[in-house]
């Protein structure tokens, strides 16, 4: 198969929240004071101007196909800033008619009334951070909200007439036992979200809880509350079709399968991440913008925003398709290596000789899928395709 450009999508980082939790490591940023809303966006538009300037032909007849607003807080910006940059983007770029808006959002930052706004304004699925529904939990977590505020926030999104609401849950938290991970899920599960994305906490570098570990269950324990709360997501439904991730038929995130699938995007807004396939140049590029919000205002769509830009070499490519692929439970064809990375089967065929001798990897040419035991042992086969 011919390399081809893949989907294109668009992800936009909102960079500030109310309060930073302490197993986080994403690019936020605690308030202290008002943060200047309407002109980051504006600076976001800038940005993207310049991104598409950069980019050139290599962005021509691709339409986006997602937008997901992350953070940070996304919804910390008014329902009419949210409508300000999609109606700018939209003026800029095409947006695929099916295209699937994401706002995420922490229900302890929402005003109720606010929903049917960010309906208004282009948004059509709604992202919850909830992690769990115990009290004791979310204060340890450092959230700002209560498990009652999250039910509340939720049902306010549906009477908004929202219909494709995702709420992320964590297990293996600090003490936990498993008949709580298990109600936390059940919890979930009553309030009828579309998707439900179910991932275990770790303890990531430069964040409170690397510092400061708290106490948390030990392994055998984590994997008897991902197995068990697995079953209960299909006994209601939810059909797991990623690592982390479980939806109801037609529902999963396309969002995130675009990332899996090794498709592009644009990283707009500061911190954000990119990457763009130009079949003309033969060349995977990655690109991400400077860190700070304050560095970012200041570049004002100029040189300055971007932190980095390098492309993926040859050798990388292999590891990099692998690490996103191998995490969807249905696998991906085979023939997409070479359609996404330009590369030969060729560069593959070790990795998945020795993962299919370890029973980690599908013996069938015509997939690439682990099994379950491959599932289990995910970073190893991974791992296997590294340059």
């Amino acid at each position: 198969m011919s390399w081809v450009a893949p989907p294109l999508a668009l992800y936009v980082h909102m960079p500030w929240c109310v309060k930073k939790c302490p197993y986080c490591d994403f690019n936020s940023h605690g308030l202290r004071g008002e943060p200047p809303y309407a002109t980051y966006v504006d600076t976001l538009l800038a940005d993207l101007d310049a991104d598409r300037v950069d980019f050139g032909a290599a962005l021509e007849n691709r339409p986006i196909v997602s937008v997901f607003f992350g953070g940070g807080t996304p919804s910390l910006f008014a329902p009419d800033l949210i409508a300000r940059f999609l109606d700018g983007a939209r003026a800029r770029l095409v947006f695929a008619d099916a295209c699937e808006v994401t706002l995420e959002t922490n229900p302890g930052t929402v005003e109720h009334g606010r929903f049917d706004g960010y309906l208004a304004a282009g948004v059509n699925r709604i992202s919850f951070g909830i992690q769990s529904f115990d009290d004791a939990k979310l204060k340890r977590l450092g959230r700002i909200h209560s498990a009652s505020e999250a039910e509340a926030a939720v049902k306010s999104a549906q009477d908004a007439g929202f219909d494709n609401i995702n709420l992320d849950l964590m297990y293996a938290l600090p003490e936990q036992t498993l008949p709580g991970a298990l109600n936390d899920v059940d919890r979930a599960v009553a309030l009828r979200p579309t998707h439900i994305s179910h991932y275990q906490l770790t303890l990531e570098p430069n964040t409170v809880f690397a510092a400061h570990p708290p106490p948390l269950p030990d392994d055998d324990a984590a994997w008897a509350m991902q197995e068990a709360c697995e079953a209960k997501l299909a006994d209601a439904g939810y059909t797991q079709y990623e690592i982390s991730a479980y939806a109801q038929a037609g529902r999963r995130c396309q969002h995130n399968l675009n990332y899996w699938r090794f498709g592009d995007y644009l990283g707009i807004g500061a911190g954000a991440h990119g990457k763009v396939t130009d079949t003309a140049r033969n060349e995977v590029s990655r690109r991400w913008k400077t860190r700070h919000p304050n560095a970012y205002l200041e570049a004002a769509g100029g040189p300055a925003r971007i932190g980095g830009h390098a492309a993926v070499a040859a050798g990388e490519l292999p590891f990099e398709y692998m690490l996103n692929a191998l995490r969807l439970i249905d696998g991906v064809p085979a023939e997409d290596f070479s359609a996404r990375t330009g590369l030969p089967q060729a560069r593959i065929a070790a990795g998945l000789v020795a993962g299919r001798d370890k029973g980690w990897l599908e013996n069938d040419p015509h997939i690439l899928r682990t099994t379950p035991l491959g599932q289990r042992f995910l970073n190893d086969v991974i791992a296997s395709f590294l340059d």
